[in-house]
């Protein structure tokens, strides 16, 4: 489970912005020291294997893309197959069941796009195959939030799965993940947020600054939390903590006391009538803060977008105590082999190149190598979503929607204040079913 609520928001609406982006504009992933020892730079530091698309028409290849649909973009695939000849085959299915065929049918797919959490259940079965950053361009370029969890130079926040942890393998075959860098990568970054609370700022009428917030008794019958359990309680562990209850080790990780606790103070909430819904569904969380029901809640930020392209106050609203935040990347399955194979790296490689990058930018989501995408980005676009500056002029989205108009500014500012406000990173915690028998019980209380 992760996004599902945004696998609806991309059928629902516009995916919209969302996150603050930039300052990082050239961040660097791995050590030059790193590249030079693995090989990745060739004679004269051109990189070996260099990329440039090849053209396929002659000799058609289609790749079969298993993943969610939010990130399956029907743009993405015909420039894709535009400029290669390469036809992109998706296959939407839930981020559970990315999971499940990643784990029993390895063999129905050529590309798999999954959330870095899922790694933790597919690479133990060795079905797929650890990426060689040495077929990969832009592998040095790759944001280094991904490979040392760090944001211009800070480190940021790593409980639950932070990609960095489960980044490397020790060989292409290998089982077991790297402690450090290695030539072999289990994913290619796609694209990847952060989320907070949404609230409507014309209704609350006083600044939010803290995830407590949402159990404040001024906002009873009026709040709401996502009801996805292995984010929803992550959520309320960030409220558990802003109140002073507790402090988490790993919120990402709980034992089965730290969930008993962080349900409890749940369920004594909703009798209290704290919650006007626990929602699912993306259009559910617009249709709840347009009406004004609701106030304050989990949120994820196209849905806020949905609610003022409507013409209604709605805010992503940064809290001090930091985000949570997710990520997404591309493997390859173990068995893919030949021309099947050299068309999934040509794919990577063509997705780092900076058109995907700008295009998932303009969507307020982040991309994976910034420098490719910011060449792609006319320098308005790149001041609005990436440094926080105002709007110089209105910012539309790829479909030529008006997102902000001229003079606003992102909800969190930068890609550094927001990458760099990282508390925790979705997960899936070892006491999981335990934890979602417990979710069950705050939802039936």
């Amino acid at each position: 489970m992760s996004r599902d609520p945004e696998d609806q928001a991309c059928q629902s609406a516009p995916l919209a912005p969302s996150t603050p982006l930039a300052s990082d504009a050239s961040p660097c992933g791995l050590s030059r020291r790193t590249v030079l020892k693995s090989g990745l730079l060739g004679a004269g530091g051109i990189l070996a294997s260099g990329w440039a698309p090849a053209i396929h028409a002659a000799d058609p290849i289609t790749l079969r893309y298993l993943g969610t649909a939010v990130n399956q973009d029907k743009a993405i695939a015909e420039k894709f197959a535009a400029d290669t000849g390469i036809k992109i085959q998706y296959i939407p299915v839930t981020t559970d069941d990315v999971t499940k065929r990643a784990v029993t049918a390895p063999n129905s797919f050529d590309l798999i796009d999954t959330e870095y959490f899922s790694l933790k259940k597919i690479i133990p079965t060795g079905n797929l195959k650890g990426i060689d950053v040495k077929r990969i361009k832009h592998a040095d370029k790759i944001t280094p939030l991904f490979t040392r969890g760090e944001v211009n130079g800070k480190k940021v926040g790593d409980q639950g799965t932070a990609p960095k942890k489960v980044m490397f393998l020790e060989g292409e075959k290998s089982k077991a993940f790297a402690k450090a860098p290695t030539q072999f990568m289990t994913l290619i970054p796609t694209v990847y947020n952060a989320d907070t609370l949404g609230i409507r700022p014309d209704l609350i009428k006083r600044p939010i600054t803290s995830w407590k917030e949402l159990l404040n008794p001024e906002f009873k019958g009026k709040a709401a939390i996502l009801n996805i359990p292995s984010i929803g309680i992550m959520d309320a562990a960030m409220v558990v903590e802003a109140m002073g209850l507790y402090k988490y080790p790993d919120k990402g990780n709980m034992t089965k006391a730290e969930i008993d606790l962080t349900i409890k103070t749940l369920i004594e909430a909703k009798r209290a009538g704290q919650f006007r819904s626990l929602w699912k569904d993306f259009n559910e969380s617009v249709n709840l803060m347009s009406s004004g029901e609701v106030v304050i809640q989990s949120m994820w930020s196209p849905a806020v977008t949905a609610v003022r392209t409507k013409g209604i106050a709605c805010t992503f609203q940064p809290l001090k105590e930091g985000y949570r935040a997710w990520a997404a990347g591309f493997g390859i399955p173990a068995t893919l082999s030949g021309k099947k194979l050299d068309a999934a790296y040509e794919f990577i490689n063509w997705f780092l190149d900076g058109w995907a990058g700008a295009y998932l930018n303009r969507q307020g989501y982040y991309s994976a190598v910034l420098d490719t995408a910011k060449a792609r980005m006319e320098a308005y676009e790149w001041a609005y979503w990436m440094e926080g500056k105002p709007a110089a002029q209105d910012i539309k989205s790829p479909t030529g929607q008006v997102l902000a108009k001229k003079g606003e500014v992102r909800d969190g500012g930068s890609y550094e204040q927001r990458m760099g406000g990282i508390a925790c990173w979705n997960a899936i915690m070892d006491e999981n079913t335990y934890m979602v028998s417990k979710w069950n019980e705050f939802v039936a209380a």
